[in-house]
């Protein structure tokens, strides 16, 4: 056993460590340092879930008035459904009555041809067919009229209100073009614009009496149908050649009739984007992309156009949904304009345009000018992105155009072809000692008979050889006349001789004509 030491036996005390101590002092720092961490990691929880807090309550406050708001909109709607069927009820038989009437009262030999003078005969006859639903009627009135758009746009949604079924009356109308065309010609002229126009009249037509835009009087039958309109032209893409390859006019004319008769269906949203995509260049597709519900989209709609170069297309989709900050315009507008520049020197180095690449390469600029200069215009940018120096330079193309197509002067030849006498002598015969000119005496020129007259070297009746491949044997004949004598007067104001008018055969024109190049050149 160890020995016990006596406690009255002084022992020498160990004195700590400096490195302990300093160990000991970075062991309470790093405690309170973690302390506070701790603390202040606990008082930004306990501020983010007040500012949750306060985000809950403001949420439900802000759906608790957007219920009461929805439950008393559904309530003036539930009000409104008596007064505006009674409405309508009237109405219809005011217009049954007065298409009875118009029935009776119409002469067929007013209006045969169905001419009108102004604006007021154009309501009167749109309203005709409206009233009796001719549907086949109304819509020859307006494919007719297509320079007279705007005046078609101020008047059609007037004579529409006077149908008895407006919405049937539409579908009726453009059921030949739309939703699939049933011309026999092959489509023939695109009248997208009219199902369009007729489209956008209706609106108007359709709506609620009493509560406005909230609610359009279109029956659940005539929903259904255009629903089945809507699925019939989704499966004719694949008969179109699928989303790429369908025109723009026959897209505008779908997303117009969903967006009419409010048929838009949610689970459809990305066929929609990438038809608004492939007809992004139209001037209502940004409006459309909207109502179609696609603005939370747009973003990434906007990025797509700029990667595929379609930095005006861009611009407006921009300004459309207020992305303007986060795409800035002057920036896309100078890419497109570099892109064709580049375009433009691509067709000057093209071979295949050899003959009309200048040409080409300027229509290609001057387009991409004005467009750009219009989005200027249109958006108010003249202080970021000043026109001046984009118009002279669409100036200078379109003075450049004009100058190419002024005909050049044609100078008289010098050596003209004898065509009524003795052979073409060399070209040096006048200035040259030792040239050399035949002794012989020309040959005489044979005149025809007056029973026979002399048609122009230009336009020969039968193409024929040149003189000077011919024989200057005469034809048997009694009348053999001189040159000197029988030569006619030269008309006033003709040139010396008429130009040559070689047949096919020789590598001419036989038909009269100047090859293509130098009708391109001379105008």
């Amino acid at each position: 056993m160890g020995s016990i030491p006596d406690p009255g036996e002084l022992t020498e005390l160990t004195q700590p460590s400096f490195d302990e101590f300093q160990h000991q002092t970075s062991l309470m720092t790093g405690c309170t340092l973690m302390w506070k961490e701790l603390s202040d990691h606990i008082s930004s929880l306990e501020r983010n879930l007040m500012r949750q807090s306060e985000a809950l309550k403001r949420k439900i406050e802000t759906l608790d008035s957007e219920t009461n708001a929805s439950l008393d909109s559904l309530k003036k709607r539930e009000l409104s459904i008596d007064a505006s069927v009674k409405i309508a009820i009237n109405r219809v038989e005011l217009l049954k009555n007065s298409a009875l009437n118009s029935l009776k009262d119409d002469d067929p030999e007013d209006n045969p041809d169905g001419e009108v003078d102004d604006g007021d005969g154009l309501l009167q006859l749109l309203k005709s067919t409206c009233l009796r639903m001719e549907a086949k009627e109304f819509w020859n009135s307006v494919i007719d009229r297509k320079k007279e758009i705007d005046l078609l746009r101020e008047k059609i949604p007037a004579a529409l209100s006077e149908c008895i079924d407006p919405a049937m009356f539409v579908m009726e109308a453009i059921s030949d073009v739309f939703p699939v065309d049933k011309r026999g010609n092959g489509g023939g002229n695109d009248l997208g614009w009219a199902c369009v126009l007729i489209l956008e009249s209706l609106i108007p037509a359709v709506l609620d009496p009493v509560i406005g835009k909230s609610r359009m009087l279109v029956t659940p039958s005539v929903k259904e149908k255009a629903e089945e309109i809507a699925e019939r032209w989704k499966r004719s893409l694949e008969g179109r050649g699928g989303i790429d390859n369908v025109k723009p006019p026959d897209v505008h004319t779908f997303f117009q009739h969903l967006i009419t008769f409010g048929i838009v269906n949610i689970e459809d949203l990305e066929l929609y984007r990438k038809l608004v995509i492939g007809s992004a260049w139209r001037k209502q597709m940004p409006k459309l992309t909207v109502l179609l519900g696609l603005g939370d989209k747009m973003p990434d709609m906007i990025e797509e156009l700029i990667s595929k170069g379609q930095h005006l297309d861009a611009v407006h989709f921009t300004y459309e949904v207020g992305l303007v900050d986060k795409f800035p315009p002057v920036p896309l507008l100078k890419a497109f304009l570099k892109d064709a520049k580049k375009a433009a020197s691509s067709i000057l180095e093209d071979p295949n345009n050899a003959g009309r690449a200048a040409q080409l390469a300027a229509r290609k600029e001057q387009s991409a000018l004005r467009a750009v200069i219009k989005c200027i215009e249109e958006y108010k940018l003249e202080s970021e992105l000043p026109p001046e120096n984009l118009k002279k330079r669409l100036e200078q193309l379109e003075k450049t155009k004009t100058e190419k197509r002024k005909p050049a002067a044609v100078t008289a030849n010098k050596r003209t072809r004898a065509s009524n006498g003795g052979p073409m002598p060399p070209a040096k015969a006048g200035r040259s000692t030792n040239a050399y000119v035949s002794s012989f005496p020309a040959s005489p020129t044979i005149f025809s008979s007056a029973s026979h007259p002399q048609y122009p070297a230009a336009i020969p009746a039968y193409p024929s050889p040149p003189a000077m491949y011919g024989t200057s044997t005469p034809p048997a004949g009694p009348y053999v006349y001189s040159p000197e004598a029988a030569a006619p007067p030269p008309l006033a104001g003709s040139y010396p001789g008429a130009p040559m008018n070689y047949p096919a055969a020789y590598g001419g024109y036989g038909n009269g004509l100047a090859p293509a190049y130098q009708q391109a050149y001379y105008g």
